[in-house]
């Protein structure tokens, strides 16, 4: 009893430690708070007028993006600050916060001056707090996406090569030493936990929160990250093999048995990270492209996903040692688990090279291509798996039967894509196909000029063509039959952010001295963050044929009930 008690005891608390990091990452900053004082007039039933203060958090500060429609774009350290406005000329206040590492999504803080007549006249007016919400629960729900793919992405690491066979081996060296043998296996796997964490953490301070999301959709980035899968696709189909050089892990490991405590077991970890590179390191790098684009917190929590998972055996074959037993032993099957990674990465690979052929309007992989491929791949998921089925054993046989019969099914379903077919399972990864029954302007200026000659109300479509979350929203939202009849009522102007193609004004291309050409996606993010205090996407605005913003501007969802529930026309 007390055995079990104590092993309970390991589980919570090694639960506990590799939990925590992720309770934090999930809460949302609240790093200003908003308080309004109404100041009354003679007539005490009137409000003559109101002080907003903001209280910034120590070691923040905000940026005052707009108040109403008059843009500020000013900094301010101080704290507290005061705005005061007349009664009715109260208006919503647009903003972000900063401090040293991050900064937040920008927010909106919209006071109602609380009299008898205000309150029927703003009955139905939009909240501008929904903006703050939606921008709060789209940031949970990337992260929990993004670390939910970092576990997937663990897990399929654990049974490559470079992995599984390493498990009984480490997990028998610490449970021979009789001191504290099961702590430093479990310290084993917290470590493991630490350093792929602290290389999310690394990747963000590096390169910053507004660089990273240019890397993941800038086109060259993309083209280079599409001959990595390739390399390491081929690599996993035996055509080569790729490893870090010895020496690195024979020195670390040399190192980790020459010192002692939690520094030699943290040095044997890592010795585990440059091992497994060849078979790890096309998981993480796809994950942390993946990332880049979410939110400043996305790639340490990704990482923190793959981290349990590749630490999760370490640990558990420590604490249940009998389990190493009836695990089953390296063999052929690995090699036919790298075939199946390696055609999943060629696969995966396409999306990057999609990203960079839209951007660059080259043309070389449309739609119809895209999906021809995938086909080949899945199938070749199948016919290789049934291949050598009847030289394996029984077990190995349903396991095989199990991945065979989804790979198939999943092929036959992208056949009808080729000629036009939404499937939409693939609309984060394939190029977007073409909606018909709307007009839409590419060009800011075009549209409106439009919008004021025909008095039509704007939606704006902030997107990218690196953009994960755009590609599902035009699948299930912007191609549903009520949404596009309902926008018939607006002129549509889509605008890509990551366009390279070189800008053209009066038949020539701007230039900027120091960094050559002005792209398309140049001009439409620098009118998104000017004009709109935003640089997400997507990222939609809904105006009138002067310009003025209607309503709150809406970001991704996939319900178009909620988006023709936005819509005011």
């Amino acid at each position: 009893m007390v055995i079990y008690h104590n092993t309970m005891k390991r589980i919570l608390l090694f639960i506990t430690i590799i939990c925590l990091p992720m309770m934090v990452a999930g809460q949302i900053v609240e790093a200003v708070k908003w308080n309004g004082e109404e100041i009354p007039a003679s007539n005490a039933a009137a409000v003559d007028s109101v002080r907003l203060t903001a209280t910034i958090r120590e070691g923040w500060h905000i940026t005052l993006i707009s108040v109403g429609d008059e843009e500020i774009g000013e900094e301010i350290y101080e704290s507290p600050f005061t705005l005061t406005f007349a009664a009715n000329e109260v208006v919503p206040i647009r903003y972000n916060s900063c401090n040293d590492v991050m900064c937040t999504a920008p927010e909106v803080y919209d006071y109602s001056v609380e009299t008898q007549k205000s309150k029927a006249e703003r009955a139905d007016a939009p909240d501008g707090s929904i903006r703050h919400q939606q921008f709060a629960n789209n940031n949970q729900r990337s992260l929990w996406v993004i670390f939910l793919l970092g576990l997937l992405g663990g897990l399929l690491a654990i049974f490559t090569p470079c992995v599984w066979p390493i498990i009984p081996m480490t997990v028998s060296f610490f449970l021979k030493r009789t001191d504290k043998g099961l702590q430093n296996a479990i310290l084993y796997g917290v470590s493991i936990i630490i350093l792929y964490v602290g290389l999310g953490l690394l990747v963000t301070v590096l390169f910053g929160a507004s660089a990273l999301n240019d890397l993941s959709t800038n086109a060259v980035v993309n083209i280079v990250f599409f001959l990595i899968l390739v390399v390491f696709a081929l690599s996993f189909f035996g055509l080569f093999e790729i490893t870090l050089p010895d020496s690195w892990s024979t020195a670390l490991d040399s190192k980790a048995r020459s010192t002692g405590g939690f520094l030699s077991i943290l040095l044997m970890a890592f010795t585990l990270v440059i091992v497994s590179f060849s078979c790890t390191g096309p998981i993480i790098g796809t994950l942390l492209v993946e990332a880049a684009g979410h939110s400043l917190l996305a790639p340490a929590v990704g990482m923190l996903g793959f981290a349990i998972a590749l630490a999760l055996p370490f640990s558990l074959f420590a604490l249940f040692p009998q389990w190493l037993k009836q695990a089953p032993k390296s063999g052929d099957w690995m090699t036919s688990f790298k075939v199946v990674l390696a055609f999943l990465e060629l696969a995966l690979s396409l999306k990057f090279l999609s990203v960079a052929d839209m951007a660059y309007g080259w043309g070389i992989l449309p739609r119809w291509l895209f999906i021809a491929i995938w086909i080949v791949c899945f199938l070749g998921i199948g016919v290789y798996l049934l291949w050598h089925i009847r030289d394996v054993s029984t077990t190995r046989k349903i396991i095989r039967v199990a991945v065979i019969i989804p790979s198939v099914a999943f092929a036959c379903y992208l056949v009808p894509g080729l000629w036009g077919a939404p499937v939409k399972a693939i609309s984060a990864f394939a190029p977007p196909m073409e909606i018909e029954g709307r007009e839409v302007f590419n060009d800011y200026e075009e549209g409106m000029a439009y919008a004021r000659q025909t008095g039509k109300p704007v939606v704006i479509d902030f997107t990218g063509y690196g953009c994960v979350n755009c590609r599902k929203m035009e699948a299930y939202v912007l191609d549903n039959d009520s949404v596009k009849a309902r926008l018939k009522n607006y002129v549509f102007i889509e605008l890509f952010v990551d366009d390279k193609r070189p800008y053209i004004a009066d038949g020539q291309k701007l230039k900027v001295e120091s960094s050559g050409h002005v792209s398309i996606g140049d001009v439409n993010s620098r009118i998104q963050r000017e004009r709109f205090g935003s640089n997400a996407q997507p990222y939609f605005v809904q105006l009138d044929a002067k310009g003025n913003e209607i309503t709150e501007p809406i970001v991704f969802t996939t319900d178009p009930m909620e988006f023709i529930h936005w819509l005011k026309y």
